[in-house]
């Protein structure tokens, strides 16, 4: 297997896919009906852009102890942004079949994640859950 070179957040796997999430949680938050523009809607925005965002902002801290939070802030958001798109479908705005891709994101962005906390916290001794 090849080893990959990460010269920059931008290489990581875990942040490519949670661009990929971002924009497929975006078009989401589009379909929602207008009264939830500035509730649902927005807080399924903020919650995607806070998970490659929370990435790279650890992968630029100093420490592994700093990187393993932030990773961690990025695990509870993806898990955040599932539960929101759940409830939409729950409550009837969107369609389970139009969340499989946002939805399947959310499981891979999480697992790779805690392969990377695990990998730190054998390293060090970083305590995760």
């Amino acid at each position: 297997m090849m080893d990959q070179r990460v010269d920059d957040y931008k290489d990581l796997i875990a942040w490519k896919r949670a661009m990929e999430l971002t924009k497929a949680a975006y078009l989401l938050a589009r379909m929602l009906p207008r009264e939830e523009n500035y509730a649902l809607a927005d807080q399924i925005r903020r919650s995607s852009v806070s998970i490659p965002s929370n990435i790279a902002e650890g992968y630029g801290r100093t420490g592994s102890k700093e990187y393993a939070r932030f990773l961690s802030m990025a695990r509870g958001s993806s898990y955040e942004l599932e539960t929101q798109i759940i409830l939409c479908v729950d409550l009837g705005y969107i369609q389970e079949a139009d969340t499989v891709k946002a939805i399947g994101l959310c499981k891979e962005v999480a697992r790779i994640l805690t392969r990377i906390l695990q990998s730190l916290v054998s390293k060090q001794e970083i305590k995760t859950r």
